[in-house]
């Protein structure tokens, strides 16, 4: 590096925990040396007005820095949710759809309610019976409910299933971990926090029902081959061994979310695929936990489309400034939630740190999808997820790969 230039990953670091600092939470995951947070949090508290001009200036320098194209492609992302995120802290009035745009380079809008009309047709067909479809389905996720008290033993069993899966797939740390524990009073339903050293724990929402045809994507996106193994995986291949300062820090709201968040969505799809259904009901029937795998993975496929109700939501709410109200209604009709589960969905969407970030799990799942089926001919499912774990792709590169594709 040239005498006077500005170390850009390195002071990209020091002002995603300068964020920490103005808002708790902000740093969802921090692997770097703890000298460098303690000099942090030595100093003088920041202002927002302070980290937007930050983030600013070290966009500014990225061009100068001479990095290779992918890290400054990167970077470039990341500092310019951070200083959309600067500003919102600071007061500054910014448009949902502009916030969301600068987070994570996706553009939202409303869902078509004809493929939602569509997918509860579909449903219509797989859940026959007497009462409306909101109250079959209901009664279908019902029957699917893990017991409580099982709810543990249940994810230790998914969770060391897909281990040994995703060690063969796509290899992982000798010595990495997972811990899980139940919590209560969260607006998820589950959270992965990655401790550094390949070690992560997980917590489980054990407000919200949680069923057994979920529990191996709960799994797999918190852990193999989500969250936990991403995480393993550039640690040790970007951090330790390329240098990567930049990875040794996760903030929310910026792009990196996008891709974590669609990947680990697509955890399931990337490690068992076809048939995962019947699979989970082996690995869960060994517990004496019973549910109909194949009738799962149909229906779980035909709600697939539901999942973009959930963002309607947040445009409704904070873009065309709908009453809450009328976004729970909308919840209830087109996502086939109860008015309880609609309330909690509405909850996420209403924290100030995680209003926009409803839009990580629906863009984010849908751009990878569309990317992983874009794959090469004869290319396997595993070496393109592989660039996932491993690249510090961007929503912007992977939409430019598509194009091109």
């Amino acid at each position: 590096m040239a005498a006077g230039a500005v170390d850009v990953p390195l002071e990209y670091v020091r002002l995603g925990l300068r964020f920490d600092r103005l808002e708790p939470g902000f740093v969802d995951a921090y692997t770097g040396e703890a000298r460098l947070r303690a000099q942090v949090a030595d100093e003088p508290a920041p202002q927002p007005h302070q980290l937007r001009d930050q983030a600013r200036a070290l966009l500014a320098e990225l061009d100068s820095a001479a990095l290779p194209h992918p890290r400054t492609a990167y970077l470039r992302g990341q500092l310019t949710g951070l200083e959309c995120s600067a500003r919102k802290l600071g007061g500054e009035p910014v448009g949902f759809i502009a916030e969301v745009e600068a987070y994570f380079q996706v553009s939202v809008a409303l869902g078509d309610p004809a493929e939602y009309a569509a997918a509860h047709a579909e449903l219509e067909q797989l859940l026959p019976g007497s009462g409306t479809l909101a109250e079959r389905y209901a009664v279908h996720r019902r029957r699917e409910e893990c017991p409580p008290a099982r709810l543990e033993e249940a994810v230790h069993a998914l969770s060391s299933a897909l281990r040994d899966r995703v060690r063969g797939q796509y290899g992982l740390p000798e010595a990495e971990t997972v811990r899980y524990e139940v919590v209560t009073d969260k607006p998820w339903s589950g959270f992965n926090y990655y401790e550094g050293d390949y070690r992560s724990r997980v917590a489980i929402n054990a407000d919200l029902p949680h069923r057994l045809a979920q529990l191996p994507h709960l799994v797999a996106h918190e852990s193999y081959p989500g969250h936990h193994t991403e995480h393993c995986r550039k640690e040790r291949g970007l951090v330790e061994r390329a240098q990567h300062l930049e990875h040794t820090v996760f903030l929310v709201n910026t792009p990196e979310c996008l891709m974590a968040e669609g990947l680990a969505d697509l955890g399931v799809e990337a490690s068992i695929g076809d048939g995962w259904g019947p699979w989970a009901a082996d690995v869960l029937g060994d517990l004496g936990l019973r549910f109909d795998g194949h009738l799962a993975e149909r229906v779980a496929a035909a709600a697939a489309p539901l999942n973009r109700v959930r963002q309607d939501a947040a445009i409704l709410l904070h873009d065309r400034g709908a009453d809450p109200d009328v976004v729970i209604a909308h919840l209830q009709r087109w996502g086939l939630v109860s008015h309880d589960r609609a309330v909690q969905q509405l909850r996420f969407l209403t924290d100030p740190l995680w209003r926009a970030y409803i839009s990580t799990y629906v863009e984010g799942f849908d751009l990878l999808s569309a990317w992983l089926a874009a794959r090469p001919a004869g290319q396997p499912v595993a070496d393109r997820f592989l660039r996932l774990l491993d690249e510090p792709l961007t929503p912007a590169v992977v939409t430019a790969e598509l194009a091109g594709a």
